[in-house]
Protein backbone atom coordinates (compact mmCIF):
# COMPACT_ATOMS: atom_id res chain seq x y z
CA UNK A 1 0.00 0.00 0.00
CA UNK A 2 1.32 3.75 -0.91
CA UNK A 3 0.94 6.25 1.65
CA UNK A 4 1.66 9.80 0.70
CA UNK A 5 3.40 12.21 3.13
CA UNK A 6 5.09 15.67 3.03
CA UNK A 7 8.43 16.77 4.52
CA UNK A 8 8.02 20.77 5.49
CA UNK A 9 10.78 22.77 7.35
CA UNK A 10 9.61 24.68 10.03
CA UNK A 11 9.88 28.09 11.91
CA UNK A 12 11.93 29.35 8.85
CA UNK A 13 11.67 30.61 5.63
CA UNK A 14 14.30 28.48 4.10
CA UNK A 15 14.86 25.13 2.74
CA UNK A 16 17.04 23.15 4.72
CA UNK A 17 17.05 25.01 7.73
CA UNK A 18 14.53 25.05 10.98
CA UNK A 19 13.33 21.56 12.13
CA UNK A 20 12.07 19.31 9.57
CA UNK A 21 8.93 17.12 9.74
CA UNK A 22 7.27 14.73 8.09
CA UNK A 23 3.79 14.72 7.64
CA UNK A 24 1.29 11.98 6.78
CA UNK A 25 -1.85 13.68 5.77
CA UNK A 26 -4.18 10.79 5.33
CA UNK A 27 -3.04 8.05 7.78
CA UNK A 28 -6.51 6.40 8.68
CA UNK A 29 -5.09 3.48 7.16
CA UNK A 30 -1.86 3.07 8.71
CA UNK A 31 -2.12 0.83 11.95
CA UNK A 32 -0.97 2.39 14.97
CA UNK A 33 1.58 -0.37 15.38
CA UNK A 34 2.90 0.38 12.05
CA UNK A 35 3.24 4.71 13.18
CA UNK A 36 6.56 4.07 15.10
CA UNK A 37 8.24 1.96 12.94
CA UNK A 38 7.87 4.62 10.41
CA UNK A 39 8.62 7.51 12.51
CA UNK A 40 12.03 5.72 13.31
CA UNK A 41 13.18 4.92 9.45
CA UNK A 42 12.03 8.36 8.70
CA UNK A 43 14.42 9.21 11.71
CA UNK A 44 13.40 13.03 12.06
CA UNK A 45 13.11 14.86 15.19
CA UNK A 46 9.28 14.27 14.72
CA UNK A 47 6.90 12.36 12.58
CA UNK A 48 2.78 13.79 12.18
CA UNK A 49 0.02 10.78 11.06
CA UNK A 50 -3.11 13.08 10.68
CA UNK A 51 -6.79 11.34 11.64
CA UNK A 52 -10.19 12.12 11.17
CA UNK A 53 -11.09 13.93 15.08
CA UNK A 54 -13.12 12.20 17.79
CA UNK A 55 -13.42 15.94 19.09
CA UNK A 56 -16.33 17.57 17.06
CA UNK A 57 -14.51 20.69 17.78
CA UNK A 58 -11.56 19.77 16.40
CA UNK A 59 -10.32 19.81 12.63
CA UNK A 60 -7.95 16.67 12.88
CA UNK A 61 -6.46 14.47 15.38
CA UNK A 62 -2.83 14.57 15.39
CA UNK A 63 -0.71 11.63 16.53
CA UNK A 64 3.35 12.80 16.48
CA UNK A 65 6.05 10.57 17.09
CA UNK A 66 9.54 11.37 17.57
CA UNK A 67 12.53 8.18 16.65
CA UNK A 68 11.80 6.88 20.16
CA UNK A 69 8.07 7.95 21.90
CA UNK A 70 5.05 8.87 21.21
CA UNK A 71 4.14 12.69 22.54
CA UNK A 72 0.84 13.84 23.35
CA UNK A 73 2.20 17.35 22.39
CA UNK A 74 4.63 18.94 20.34
CA UNK A 75 5.15 22.59 18.75
CA UNK A 76 6.78 21.96 14.92
CA UNK A 77 4.56 19.14 14.32
CA UNK A 78 1.13 21.66 14.91
CA UNK A 79 2.76 24.38 13.24
CA UNK A 80 3.55 21.64 10.38
CA UNK A 81 0.88 19.80 10.20
CA UNK A 82 -0.97 23.26 10.23
CA UNK A 83 0.78 24.40 7.10
CA UNK A 84 0.11 20.72 5.01
CA UNK A 85 -3.52 20.50 5.83
CA UNK A 86 -4.16 23.74 4.69
CA UNK A 87 -2.11 24.07 2.01
CA UNK A 88 -3.29 20.37 0.82
CA UNK A 89 -7.14 22.02 1.13
CA UNK A 90 -7.98 19.34 3.60
CA UNK A 91 -8.64 22.35 6.03
CA UNK A 92 -11.11 25.45 4.05
CA UNK A 93 -8.10 27.73 2.50
CA UNK A 94 -7.96 31.06 4.05
CA UNK A 95 -9.33 29.40 7.72
CA UNK A 96 -7.81 31.61 10.33
CA UNK A 97 -8.79 30.16 13.33
CA UNK A 98 -9.38 26.17 13.88
CA UNK A 99 -8.36 23.30 16.41
CA UNK A 100 -5.97 20.21 16.44
CA UNK A 101 -6.11 17.58 18.73
CA UNK A 102 -3.44 16.16 20.36
CA UNK A 103 -2.91 14.41 23.78
CA UNK A 104 -3.06 17.28 25.72
CA UNK A 105 -6.65 18.13 23.85
CA UNK A 106 -7.37 20.49 21.62
CA UNK A 107 -4.50 22.80 20.54
CA UNK A 108 -6.18 26.55 19.11
CA UNK A 109 -4.17 27.38 15.97
CA UNK A 110 -4.32 30.95 14.70
CA UNK A 111 -3.05 31.78 11.10
CA UNK A 112 -1.47 35.46 10.26
CA UNK A 113 -1.92 35.29 6.09
CA UNK A 114 0.14 36.23 3.39
CA UNK A 115 2.43 35.40 1.24
CA UNK A 116 3.83 32.82 3.63
CA UNK A 117 1.55 32.69 6.42
CA UNK A 118 2.90 33.05 10.14
CA UNK A 119 0.81 29.63 11.61
CA UNK A 120 0.37 30.50 15.80
CA UNK A 121 -0.64 27.82 18.37
CA UNK A 122 -2.03 28.66 21.82
CA UNK A 123 0.06 27.05 24.01
CA UNK A 124 -1.71 24.03 26.40
CA UNK A 125 -1.64 25.18 30.77
CA UNK A 126 2.25 25.60 31.85
CA UNK A 127 3.27 24.20 35.40
CA UNK A 128 6.20 25.31 37.09
CA UNK A 129 7.87 22.55 39.04
CA UNK A 130 10.53 21.59 41.17
CA UNK A 131 13.99 23.39 41.12
CA UNK A 132 17.69 22.21 40.24
CA UNK A 133 21.39 22.69 42.02
CA UNK A 134 22.73 24.62 39.31
CA UNK A 135 26.57 23.42 40.30
CA UNK A 136 24.52 19.78 39.23
CA UNK A 137 23.32 21.40 36.00
CA UNK A 138 26.24 22.72 35.07
CA UNK A 139 28.25 19.72 35.57
CA UNK A 140 25.75 17.82 33.24
CA UNK A 141 26.33 20.31 30.28
CA UNK A 142 29.70 19.94 30.72
CA UNK A 143 30.12 23.71 32.19
CA UNK A 144 31.28 25.66 35.20
CA UNK A 145 28.77 27.09 38.02
CA UNK A 146 30.04 30.40 36.75
CA UNK A 147 28.61 29.70 33.21
CA UNK A 148 25.22 29.77 34.35
CA UNK A 149 23.05 32.94 35.10
CA UNK A 150 22.06 33.79 38.96
CA UNK A 151 18.48 32.00 38.79
CA UNK A 152 17.51 28.55 39.80
CA UNK A 153 17.40 25.67 36.87
CA UNK A 154 13.53 24.95 37.06
CA UNK A 155 11.57 21.78 35.38
CA UNK A 156 8.46 23.40 33.70
CA UNK A 157 5.89 22.00 31.74
CA UNK A 158 2.72 22.15 29.12
CA UNK A 159 2.91 18.55 27.89
CA UNK A 160 6.62 17.94 27.35
CA UNK A 161 8.63 18.53 31.00
CA UNK A 162 12.05 20.79 30.19
CA UNK A 163 14.24 21.61 32.40
CA UNK A 164 15.22 25.08 31.62
CA UNK A 165 18.74 26.46 32.26
CA UNK A 166 19.84 30.11 31.93
CA UNK A 167 23.30 30.67 30.56
CA UNK A 168 25.23 34.12 30.63
CA UNK A 169 26.08 34.61 26.84
CA UNK A 170 25.73 32.97 23.48
CA UNK A 171 29.39 31.56 23.01
CA UNK A 172 28.53 29.28 26.16
CA UNK A 173 24.53 28.50 24.73
CA UNK A 174 27.08 27.32 21.96
CA UNK A 175 29.51 25.14 24.32
CA UNK A 176 27.25 23.46 26.80
CA UNK A 177 26.67 19.96 26.07
CA UNK A 178 24.71 16.70 27.28
CA UNK A 179 24.56 13.54 26.75
CA UNK A 180 22.75 10.26 29.05
CA UNK A 181 25.47 10.59 31.65
CA UNK A 182 24.83 13.94 32.02
CA UNK A 183 20.89 13.53 31.92
CA UNK A 184 20.98 10.81 34.47
CA UNK A 185 23.02 13.28 36.87
CA UNK A 186 20.07 15.06 36.50
CA UNK A 187 17.39 12.46 36.98
CA UNK A 188 19.14 11.27 39.86
CA UNK A 189 17.98 13.88 42.07
CA UNK A 190 14.45 13.55 40.92
CA UNK A 191 11.98 11.42 43.43
CA UNK A 192 10.46 8.35 41.13
CA UNK A 193 7.25 10.07 40.88
CA UNK A 194 9.10 12.95 39.10
CA UNK A 195 11.12 10.75 36.82
CA UNK A 196 9.16 11.09 33.39
CA UNK A 197 12.21 11.87 30.56
CA UNK A 198 12.55 15.32 30.11
CA UNK A 199 14.27 17.75 27.89
CA UNK A 200 17.21 20.25 28.83
CA UNK A 201 16.83 23.29 27.35
CA UNK A 202 19.36 26.07 27.82
CA UNK A 203 19.21 29.55 26.86
CA UNK A 204 20.57 33.19 27.13
CA UNK A 205 18.55 36.28 26.96
CA UNK A 206 19.28 38.72 24.02
CA UNK A 207 18.13 42.00 22.44
CA UNK A 208 15.58 39.99 20.63
CA UNK A 209 14.39 37.62 23.32
CA UNK A 210 16.24 33.97 23.77
CA UNK A 211 19.13 32.50 21.97
CA UNK A 212 18.51 28.43 22.57
CA UNK A 213 19.26 25.12 22.45
CA UNK A 214 17.44 21.68 23.53
CA UNK A 215 19.11 17.99 24.42
CA UNK A 216 16.56 15.39 24.28
CA UNK A 217 18.52 12.31 24.26
CA UNK A 218 16.02 9.89 26.11
CA UNK A 219 13.37 10.70 22.70
CA UNK A 220 15.69 9.61 20.37
CA UNK A 221 16.78 13.45 19.58
CA UNK A 222 20.45 14.34 20.11
CA UNK A 223 19.86 17.95 19.90
CA UNK A 224 16.33 19.53 18.52
CA UNK A 225 16.53 22.25 15.92
CA UNK A 226 13.17 23.94 17.06
CA UNK A 227 11.19 22.69 20.20
CA UNK A 228 7.98 25.09 19.75
CA UNK A 229 6.52 22.82 22.75
CA UNK A 230 9.13 24.28 25.25
CA UNK A 231 8.87 27.64 23.95
CA UNK A 232 5.74 28.96 25.86
CA UNK A 233 7.51 27.59 28.99
CA UNK A 234 10.53 29.46 28.22
CA UNK A 235 8.35 32.68 28.10
CA UNK A 236 6.72 32.20 31.01
CA UNK A 237 9.55 30.73 32.80
CA UNK A 238 11.84 34.35 31.49
CA UNK A 239 8.72 36.36 32.55
CA UNK A 240 8.85 34.97 35.93
CA UNK A 241 12.46 35.52 36.33
CA UNK A 242 12.59 38.91 34.59
CA UNK A 243 14.11 38.50 31.63
CA UNK A 244 11.44 39.75 29.43
CA UNK A 245 8.66 41.87 29.99
CA UNK A 246 5.52 40.16 30.80
CA UNK A 247 3.04 43.17 29.49
CA UNK A 248 0.64 42.27 27.32
CA UNK A 249 1.04 42.11 24.28
CA UNK A 250 4.60 41.49 24.05
CA UNK A 251 6.53 39.90 21.21
CA UNK A 252 9.85 38.11 21.26
CA UNK A 253 11.86 35.65 19.06
CA UNK A 254 13.62 32.47 20.07
CA UNK A 255 16.76 31.53 18.12
CA UNK A 256 17.30 27.99 18.03
CA UNK A 257 19.25 25.55 16.64
CA UNK A 258 21.82 27.72 15.32
CA UNK A 259 24.61 25.52 16.51
CA UNK A 260 23.61 22.06 14.64
CA UNK A 261 23.00 24.67 11.28
CA UNK A 262 19.38 24.48 11.56
CA UNK A 263 18.52 28.09 12.49
CA UNK A 264 15.18 28.37 13.69
CA UNK A 265 12.98 31.49 14.59
CA UNK A 266 10.17 31.01 17.02
CA UNK A 267 7.96 33.88 17.46
CA UNK A 268 6.74 34.42 20.91
CA UNK A 269 3.07 36.35 21.81
CA UNK A 270 2.39 37.12 25.63
CA UNK A 271 -1.36 37.43 25.89
CA UNK A 272 -2.38 38.74 29.04
CA UNK A 273 -0.83 40.65 31.78
CA UNK A 274 2.29 37.91 32.66
CA UNK A 275 0.24 35.49 29.83
CA UNK A 276 -2.57 35.09 32.02
CA UNK A 277 -4.70 34.48 28.90
CA UNK A 278 -2.03 32.64 26.94
CA UNK A 279 0.78 32.15 25.01
CA UNK A 280 0.93 31.84 21.42
CA UNK A 281 4.16 30.15 19.75
CA UNK A 282 3.76 30.77 15.68
CA UNK A 283 6.57 30.43 12.93
CA UNK A 284 7.01 30.05 8.95
CA UNK A 285 6.91 26.73 7.55
CA UNK A 286 8.55 26.00 4.09
CA UNK A 287 7.57 23.07 1.90
CA UNK A 288 10.28 20.76 0.67
CA UNK A 289 9.57 16.94 0.09
CA UNK A 290 6.19 15.50 -1.32
CA UNK A 291 6.93 11.68 -1.50
CA UNK A 292 5.42 8.45 -1.24
CA UNK A 293 5.94 5.17 1.56
CA UNK A 294 5.14 1.85 -0.35
CA UNK A 295 4.73 -0.96 2.33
Amino acid sequence: MDHRYRVVDVFTQHPLEGNALAVFPDASAIDGVLMPRIARELNLSETVFVLPATDPACAARLRIFTPAKELIFAGHPTVGSAFVLLDDGLIAPGMQNFSLQEGVGAVPIRVDSGVRPLIWLRTPPIEFRRTFDAALCARALSLEASDLLPIAPQLVTAGNPSVFVALKDKPTVDRAWLDLSGLQAIRASLTPSEADAFFVFVFTPTPEGAYSRMFAPEHGVVEDPATGSATGPLAAYMIRNRLISGAPGTRFVSEQGTKMGRRSLLHVHILGQDGQDGIEVGGYVTPLIKATLRL
